[in-house]
């Protein structure tokens, strides 16, 4: 029997099984004896992995499409110099497709006693907690020819939060809503608005705001201004069923809602209104409630993080409920949902009654621009088809919207790019109007 490889490796090491001792190998080993010696030397010289001290820091949340560095700092407490290749795991999600082998993968030497700290740059594709995998470092011998290899658990959550996208459009929302609010134009009187101050009556000013008493008591006429009200309720009800898990682009429905709910909250905050988040299906799956203008925002974008679509209908009977308990005064409700003929007929219009009696409502849905597409397409009979069948689901969505505008809701269809501002100048448009 030849003994060859690692057979004689081992054999040389002093490991092989007695069963597999046969005297013809001596021969083999004395020629092999100095490799097996090198490789042995090797092995007993290699740093232990298993003794190394991992420790980690850094970013524990990160906008979707940003970047996050988390460190890992690596202490060896050997007496020997470790020289080592290191792969810090997360779930695949966390980089951008094919660039997980070079962030993930780190060279180390440490003298002994040292430590040395590493950067994992991450770059997540999808929202939601990442939580860090193994930490696997495999340690070399000075030869080269043995490694000793080991992992490691070193706990660590990244949180990826929506990535608000629309805050772009904040600025000109604000300034919209300072003219409103009468600090860049005169202010105008409208119903439900609040009383702000006195000042000269000038051509063109409404008659029956002219204050007869203070005209009384001063030589000129004196007109009030007023303002739109503050301190206003806003609920922001995300639906988080089967719908929304269709997919517009590269993201589904939710998301595009998400950021349209983030500019809102963001606006309506800024505007002294008090905004609350119920995200809901089947069940309450989250509630942002009773926050301060400066918190409501941060508390959004940290519960909307984690959520996902469910796959199942929505219960608009119970969503309705949980609304109206959220929501005991008159408020503004912003439902954010689908303009789909099933859901809306058999579902949200047997119960929308509930909401209008008490609240304001403001229906908001995302639209396919690709649905814009199709309906535009000519040119082959597919296209003409494709055409046929996307002018038949807009007419569909268009009588919904309609349906909801007749029982007094307010409704904004939109692209997902398109959405947030919409429904932001929706709500500058209740304020301008006194309706809220």
């Amino acid at each position: 029997m030849a003994l060859t490889g690692r057979t004689a490796l081992l054999a040389a090491l002093g490991t092989l099984p007695v069963g597999l001792w046969d005297p013809s190998w001596t021969g083999i080993l004395a020629v092999n004896a100095p490799l097996a010696l090198a490789c042995a030397c090797d092995f007993a010289l290699a740093t232990p992995v298993r003794r190394l001290g991992l420790t980690r820091s850094g970013d524990t949340s990160v906008r979707l499409g940003e970047t996050a560095d988390v460190d890992l700092t690596v202490t060896n407490p050997s007496g020997r110099a470790l020289r080592a290749d290191l792969r810090d795991a997360w779930p695949p999600s966390s980089w951008q497709r094919g660039t997980e082998i070079t962030a993930s993968r780190h060279r180390l030497a440490i003298p002994p006693g040292e430590r040395r700290r590493l950067t994992t740059r991450l770059r997540p594709t999808r929202r939601g907690d990442h939580e860090a995998d193994r930490v696997t470092v495999r340690s070399h011998g000075p030869l080269g020819l043995f490694t000793r290899q080991g992992t490691h658990k070193v706990p660590w959550t990244l949180r990826v939060l929506p990535p608000f996208t629309s805050r772009k459009h904040l600025p000109s929302k604000l300034a919209r809503l300072r003219e409103l609010d009468g600090r860049t134009s005169v202010l105008t009187r409208g119903q439900g608005t609040e009383f702000d101050s006195l000042r000269e009556y000038v051509p063109g000013d409404d008659t029956r705001s002219i204050d007869w008493r203070a005209t009384a008591r001063h030589s000129n006429v004196a007109v009030r201004t007023w303002r739109p009200e503050r301190d206003r309720h806003i609920l922001i009800v995300l639906d988080t069923g089967r719908t929304s898990a269709g997919r517009v682009g590269d993201a589904p429905r939710l998301d595009a809602s998400m950021d349209a709910a983030l500019l809102l909250a963001a606006l309506a905050s800024r505007a002294g209104d008090r905004v609350d988040l119920l995200a809901y299906d089947r069940r309450v799956r989250a509630l942002v409630q009773g926050r301060s203008a400066g918190d409501v925002l941060p508390s959004m974008v940290n519960a909307l993080a984690t959520l996902e679509p469910e796959l199942v209908e929505t219960d608009a009977r119970t969503l309705t409920s949980t609304a109206l308990r959220t929501a005991p005064r008159a408020s503004l409700v912003v439902l954010l949902t689908g303009l789909d003929t099933a859901p809306i007929e058999e579902g949200l219009l047997t119960v929308l009654p509930r909401l209008t009696k008490r609240h304001k409502v403001v229906v908001a849905s995302v639209a396919d621009p690709h649905i814009e597409e199709m309906a535009a397409a000519r040119g082959t009979t597919e296209a003409v088809y494709d055409a046929a069948s996307a002018a038949q689901s807009q007419s569909e969505r268009h009588r919904m919207a309609e349906q909801l505008r007749n029982r007094g809701v307010t409704v904004v269809d939109a692209t997902p790019q398109a959405l947030p501002p919409a429904l932001a100048d929706a709500y500058l448009a209740l304020k301008a109007a006194g309706r809220l």
